[in-house]
């Protein structure tokens, strides 16, 4: 039964994409097959070779570390309401009442954008990202510097990684923008997998930054594949001869813009998360005051649940979690993955087996909701502001190929479960 679920639920994902194409006659077979071998072969080489697992089991342990030092440095600002800070001027009879979430984990999100603007600074992340980009260009049929454009998401927000080719966006066909808008939405930054691997790390235990790292490289592909069935184009921008683009003018400055950066994302969260949550309260006391269903009382969570119950079947989950899973992408997609991941944490709520737990974290590894496609538009168009019609053209197929890429992410670890 589970190799027809498998079955169907790719040739399905896959459908789902190809429906929504501007011109489906004109999508290259040849792409959408070399982006599900890419895909293929990417989750076989992170999540079954040995040595990639010890390398992340690294990474684990260097994320303790940053968080000990983000712990030091909101202990000394904001004293003992940061986490893990002594000195309490009280006994503490309830230690899990005493984390305070904005001054605790999430504060990450400043010191890993710093961080991740100083490494871009000399050369570490572009050396890499380069090299990644290489593998996407001529098998998926994308140009310099929308392979450039597209991989470094893995390292860079939504709107950070357009900033690289900037200079080329004017230039780029419908097509070129919307595999940059995909790829921003089918990953998230690093600056934020370090506070979702603190955060999940009690429920997932050791190596989740691994988890994290390999949902963002294995989607890069899905979301070119998605892309170019949507908008089929041979078109490509390349880059010129001389190409010395830089984001940022020294060490310092890296540093100081990193920060900067980091703040507005640091409030920008906080902000989305209070709005959300309210919105949430609010939309489930007007839904409560219908009758109830199925002996439950009818939330947001239930109807969205309900409405991507068979995307989270496609992607392998049971039918029998497929409603629970379905709440969490709904969650995802129509609020965030931030809320969807606090959500995910809470076991108690949705108890999820092993590997639909799996299979979700990695399909909730993106950007994809409606708030991210306000925030890159606003973005892009202030960096284009003459193709402000075309980006907005393009931001709805964007939004449904990254969350059809995320769950194409979900399905290829699914199906390598043991």
């Amino acid at each position: 039964m589970e190799y027809l679920q498998s079955t169907v639920g790719f040739f399905a994902l896959l459908s789902l994409g190809a429906i929504f194409s501007e011109n489906i006659k004109s999508i290259n077979l040849k792409y959408v097959i070399s982006g599900v071998v890419i895909q293929l072969v990417l989750t076989i080489l992170l999540t079954r070779i040995d040595f990639i697992g010890s390398f992340f089991s690294v990474l684990s342990d260097g994320v303790m570390v940053l968080k000990a030092a983000n712990d030091y440095g909101t202990g000394f600002v904001f004293g003992y309401l940061a986490d893990g800070a002594p000195g309490a001027p009280f006994d503490i009879t309830n230690p899990s009442g005493t984390f305070i979430f904005a001054f605790g984990g999430l504060t990450l999100v400043i010191l890993m954008s710093a961080i991740s603007a100083l490494l871009w600074h000399l050369k570490v992340i572009p050396v890499i990202v380069n090299a990644l980009s290489l593998l996407f260009k001529k098998p998926l049929n994308v140009g310099g510097p929308i392979g450039l454009g597209a991989t470094a998401n893995v390292f860079l927000g939504q709107v950070e990684a357009p900033l690289l080719i900037r200079p080329y966006l004017a230039s780029m066909t419908r097509h070129e923008l919307l595999v940059i808008m995909t790829a921003g939405m089918s990953t998230i930054a690093g600056s934020v997998m370090v506070v979702y691997t603190t955060m999940l790390t009690p429920v997932y235990g050791a190596g989740l930054i691994g988890h994290f790292l390999t949902a963002s490289l294995i989607s890069i592909p899905a979301a070119i594949m998605f892309a170019n069935m949507m908008i089929p184009s041979e078109e490509k921008t390349e880059f010129p001869q001389n190409n010395s683009e830089s984001l940022y003018s020294s060490s310092m400055d890296a540093i100081t813009q990193g920060t900067k950066n980091g703040l507005e994302m640091f409030l920008n969260i906080i902000a989305m998360l209070i709005v959300v949550m309210a919105l949430v309260f609010l939309i489930n006391s007007i839904l409560g005051l219908l009758p109830h269903f199925n002996g439950s009382a009818i939330t947001l969570e239930l109807i969205l649940g309900y409405i991507f119950a068979p995307l989270a079947w496609c992607m392998g989950i049971p039918w029998s979690e497929s409603i629970m899973a379905g709440q969490l992408l709904g969650i995802k997609t129509a609020l965030n993955e931030f809320v969807a991941y606090i959500n995910l944490a809470d076991t108690a709520t949705y108890e999820l087996g092993d590997k639909s737990r799996l299979i979700m974290l990695y399909a909730l590894c993106g950007f994809a909701n409606f708030s991210s496609v306000g925030i890159l538009l606003s973005g892009m168009s202030a960096m284009i502001p003459e193709r402000r019609m075309d980006l907005i053209s393009v931001s709805g197929k964007a939004l449904w190929a990254a969350l059809l890429a995320s769950c194409m992410t979900g399905f290829m670890v699914g199906i390598f479960h043991t």
